[in-house]
Formats: C-alpha cells, structure tokens, sequence
C-alpha cells in the first residue's frame, strides 16, 4: 500500500535531523486515507498533528514576543496567525517534499493528495508532534525557527499578515465606490478536507481569485490576488466602466425613492382638507 510514499529515510536526509524512534516518524506520516485501506489496526497521524500544532504555535508565540517587544497583543496575534495558517505551513513542508513521503489510501493519492494544501499542512505539523514526542521541544525550535525567521520575512515583505479583505474592501469603496462580494466557483478533495476555490467581483466583475482550507482563507486569497493585479496594472477598463453603471442605477434608485416619499401638491391638499373636516 505504501508503494507510492517515498523511502522515510530521504525525509531525514533532506530535514537534516534524526529520529530515535523511528516508528513515531512513521505514525506521523500515515494519514487517515492509508489506515482505511489496510487491514488491522494503523495508527494515523491524527493526535501527532494536534500535539504538533501546539507546539509550533507556542513556537511561533515566543519567537514574535522576543523579536517585538513593543508590538502590541493585537498585532502579534495577527502575525502568529498568518505564520502558522494551513497556507503557510504547507509552505514549509513543500520545502522538505513533505507530499512525497506521506502513507496515503489509493483514492487519496489519486485525487492529488499529495500537493492538498491541508494534507502538508497537517503531516508538517504531526511531523514536528513526532520530533517533540522524540527529543523534545528545543529539536523542534531548531529546525522550526530557521525557517520561521525566513517565513516571517516573506509575510512582512508581502503583507500577508494583513487583513486582504477590509483593504479590498477600502480601496474598492474609494475607487469605485463600490463594495466588492466573494464567491465559491470550486472545491476540490474529499468533503472533511476540502479546498475552496473563490473569486472577488468588484461590480459584477471578476478582479482576483483564490483557494484556501476554508471559504474565509479563499476569500482572503482572492482578495490579495486582487490587490496585487490592482497595484501592478490598476483597475480595468470593465470594471471602471461597470462601477460607473453600478453607481448610477444606485444614484437613480435613490432619487426614485425620494421621488415617491415626496408627496404631490394633490396630496396635499386632500390631506389638508382632510384635516378640516376633522
């Protein structure tokens, strides 16, 4: 069954660490999809990917604490998140071909398991749950916070930690004075790991697109697609011209709501006379 993950052993050479017990590098690489595939009892790597979330995020925590000692709680909070998101992890376990090594069912692999953004999300982090379970937590801030420090640049220097979604939002309102809406065109992979596929429109016009784990990480993502097309070629000539008309039809529903809470000169008086007979 396991024909298709690569030998563990590369796994090690290409993370430059080591393994006294190496069953806990195996567990950590079995996802859910290989255990419903075989027969007898396998363990996933389920409760290795909850220890290791927790570990990389305190992880994560102290590095921002000690490098920013005079940000505020808001702000760092919003930088841990952006640094230990599916997206970004799933970064760092590209960087080791983490896909390549993970134990999954037939079905899984087939349906591009092995580059799934939650699948290397989830095996980085049960991986690094097995490193902590094996030599405890300074092995993981070595081989973490390396590639933290590295991560954190790219986010800083992209603006990934902000939030995509209110600048779209801001930028859009005074450019086009228009709100800009999201929505689901795409999913992909099984129901309990599924990717969403989600486009920005801006007047009815598609301006950025994105996926994410979840429809408000798409959204997120399709948002800073937009921003950046926005800033390297501007807003085009549809939207432009799409926003005008947009704009007008709301400025014309407004007068014609105006129009009719006026009430004519007819009105009145029968109102008027109304009150005398009164």
């Amino acid at each position: 069954m396991n024909e298709h993950a690569a030998p563990q052993h590369q796994l090690i050479e290409i993370m430059d660490v080591s393994f006294e017990n190496d069953a806990l590098l195996t567990k950590a690489l079995t996802h859910r999809s290989f255990v419903n595939e075989v027969d007898g009892y396998v363990p996933d790597n389920e409760r290795l990917e909850f220890l290791g979330d927790a570990v990389i995020g305190f992880i994560t925590a102290e590095m921002l604490f000690s490098l920013y000692p005079d940000e505020p709680e808001g702000w760092l909070t919003q930088l841990r998140s952006a640094l230990v998101r599916t997206e970004s992890l799933a970064i760092l376990a590209d960087e080791c071909q983490l896909g390549d090594f993970l134990r999954m069912g037939r079905g899984e692999v087939n349906s591009g398991g092995r580059t799934r953004v939650t699948n290397l999300c989830r095996g980085f982090e049960a991986v690094m749950g097995a490193l902590y379970m094996d030599q405890g937590v300074e092995a993981v801030k070595a081989f973490v916070l390396p590639r933290m420090h590295n991560l954190l640049k790219y986010i800083l220097d992209n603006k990934l930690h902000l939030d995509a979604r209110s600048m779209l939002q801001e930028r859009s309102q005074a450019d086009m004075r228009v709100t800009p809406v999201y929505r689901v065109v795409d999913t992909d992979g099984p129901e309990h790991e599924k990717e969403f596929i989600v486009e920005a429109l801006v007047a009815g016009i598609v301006v950025g697109r994105g996926s994410g784990a979840s429809k408000r990480g798409a959204a997120q993502s399709a948002a800073r697609d937009a921003l950046n097309q926005i800033e390297s070629y501007g807003w085009s000539v549809e939207v432009e011209a799409a926003s005008i008309l947009a704009q007008a039809e709301a400025d014309a529903a407004i007068l014609n709501k105006l129009a009719n809470d006026v009430q004519s000169p007819e009105d009145l008086e029968d109102t008027e006379e109304s009150d005398s007979d009164d």
